[in-house]
């Protein structure tokens, strides 16, 4: 068990959290894995799976560098540093080369960014020809080309460092400036970038394209306004998609990296771009790293695990290894902020909530009843990818494998009695009524609108008149079902409710099972509703939740349009290919 400081429940009255706890969690990650370091000191190769590139010795030195590197830049020990300087010595002569789209162009930029970091403590005090051997190996990078997507930002932090220590210092600025312009490309407002040169919106955004460019920009001392500004503005719609102790969204790849999650959020904290106060800032970083630490995010040995809740195969990747879970080094970064911070300093607070609506990834948010979630019209990163395909995600659950019944999934039904896979998505927009939310998309010429209002989900599709079509809800593993009419209720053991209910173009309800289950637990239940279009109009509402669930929603169809109507005589009108408030 990691030791961790007593709590201070006047200060921190949500988590008991202080610096302390995370300083000490930073301690006990270091002191775990020091038992699996090489005898030159380069490499850390922990047991358990390897990646597709074998380079996990080099990632589990450069991502446990980098959390002995924040916390010694925080005011930690120097002599966390001292295990890794040996390994800076022998490193560029046993690390894998750097090539084409090769994993060690990822942890070179762990590897200059710590050094950056703690330039004074290790950096200045190695030997000449030490240093002129770890340049060398780390300005490979500007030779090389990298993955068509946040990996143009990996030159960019190495150029940073050896432009500022005078190592090839023209490629270095030129792969600064080449990597910047890069990422422009992917820009679509609202603080979003995608994930290169498709619809791939993930946490990315979070610990990489905003992470980098803004802390480069920190430590060289000359900061970047227009990416500050990024930041801030990403923050607004990013800060909603946490629960409210702090849980992340649950979407994307690279998962495993758990509370890396929280990068941007401590980044903004510590650069002072954020809309959130100190307070809810630290609630909501300090909650979420409590939220893994109590659901198997270490093992018996305080190594972190692959996977969410322990041990998941499908939150994984190819390139998915024993440390690769360590890149939530990254939120770390909340100790640059002094311990007489605001930070540290300020008391608590609730993270927000509310609805937004994000065009230019096509997305809507809500954070409410404590659960956070997603509807999902832009994001595409492979096709029929349960990461990044399914119609919603959450901060409370998670998507059922490729091999089960999908949850959150609208789609024609063929013959054999399955639903089709989503296939080219075209974004429709997204805007917002005071509480009211909506977002459109085209995928495959299905016409798809969701208008959220606090828990409810209105769910309109527009597909060809005859067509059988079944939409599926929120999966929730080891819940009950009950099944009334057209309605489908499921209840989680912590009390989390999932329902989806037909309001127009269904004639069945069922609740099915999904075998694996999801990352939060297996097996897991997924409502489903079934129906024949006769004039093509599709409507459900679901509903995600604790507590009772006594939203009634009504809907009045003609041929073109879809009214959606709430108790209280709340309406809005969806048209064909053409929401209207």
């Amino acid at each position: 068990m990691l030791s961790l400081p007593p709590e201070d429940r006047s200060l921190s009255p949500y988590t008991g959290w202080t610096r302390a706890h995370w300083e000490a969690l930073a301690d006990g990650l270091l002191t775990a894995v020091e038992p699996y370091r090489s005898a030159d000191g380069a490499t850390i190769r922990l047991p358990g799976r390897a990646s597709w590139s074998d380079c996990d010795g080099l990632e589990g030195f450069a991502r446990t560098f980098l959390i002995a590197a924040f916390r010694v830049a925080g005011g930690g020990p120097a002599e966390l540093l001292e295990p890794y300087r040996r390994g800076f010595v022998s490193g560029p002569g046993v690390w894998p080369a750097v090539a084409d789209r090769f994993q060690p162009m990822v942890e070179a930029a762990s590897l200059a960014l710590g050094l950056w970091l703690t330039r004074e403590q290790l950096w200045d005090t190695l030997g000449d020809a030490e240093r002129e051997r770890l340049g060398a190996y780390l300005a490979t990078v500007f030779h090389h080309e990298p993955a068509p997507n946040n990996w143009w930002l990996f030159p960019v932090t190495v150029g940073g460092f050896l432009a500022g220590v005078g190592i090839e210092e023209e490629a270095a600025r030129a792969a600064i400036e080449r990597g910047l312009a890069r990422i422009e490309d992917w820009y679509v407002g609202d603080g979003w970038y995608t994930d290169g040169d498709n619809r791939g919106f993930d946490h990315y955004n979070g610990w990489a394209l905003h992470f980098y460019p803004v802390l480069s920009g920190l430590l060289s001392g000359a900061p970047r306004p227009e990416h500050e500004s990024r930041l801030r503005t990403f923050l607004e719609s990013y800060a909603l998609m946490f629960g409210a102790n702090g849980e992340p969204l649950y979407q994307g790849r690279s998962m495993t990296y758990r509370f890396a999650t929280l990068a941007s959020l401590m980044l903004g904290a510590v650069t002072g771009r954020t809309p959130l106060s100190p307070g809810a800032t630290r609630r909501l970083a300090s909650g979420s790293v409590r939220y893994f630490l109590e659901h198997d995010a270490l093992s018996a040995e305080n190594l972190m695990t692959l996977g969410w809740f322990g041990q998941h195969e499908a939150t994984l990747q190819s390139y998915s290894g024993s440390a690769s879970p360590y890149w939530a080094a990254k939120a770390f970064v909340g100790l640059l902020a002094p311990a007489d911070h605001p930070l540290w300093t300020a008391i608590e607070e609730p993270g927000p909530v509310g609805p937004a609506a994000l065009e230019g990834p096509g997305l809507v948010v809500q954070n409410r009843d404590g659960v956070a979630r997603v509807l999902n019209h832009g994001i595409r990163h492979d096709r029929d990818d349960p990461l990044y395909d399914r119609y919603a995600y959450s901060t409370h659950t998670g998507p059922t494998t490729a091999a089960d019944v999908p949850d959150n999934h609208f789609g024609l039904v063929g013959a054999d009695g399955a639903a089709a896979p989503r296939g080219v998505l075209k974004p429709g927009g997204a805007g917002r009524r005071d509480e009211i939310a909506w977002a459109a998309s085209i995928t495959d010429g299905v016409e798809s609108v969701s208008v959220l209002r606090g828990t409810a989900e209105v769910r309109v599709h527009r597909v060809a008149a005859g067509s059988r079509v079944r939409q599926t809800g929120w999966a929730l593993p080891r819940a009950t079902a009950e099944i009334e009419d057209l309605s489908v209720a499921l209840t989680a053991p912590d009390g989390l409710r999932s329902r989806l209910t037909g309001l127009y173009g269904y004639d069945t309800a069922a609740a099915l099972e999904a075998v694996e289950g999801t990352a939060f637990g297996s097996p897991a239940l997924v409502p489903a509703l079934d129906g024949v279009t006769e004039d093509g109009w599709a409507v459900s509402l679901a509903v995600l939740g604790y507590g009772d669930d006594p939203v009634d929603v009504h809907v009045e169809v003609d041929v073109d349009r879809v009214a959606i109507v709430w108790p209280d005589d709340e309406r809005f009108i969806v048209t064909s290919r053409d929401p209207q408030e």
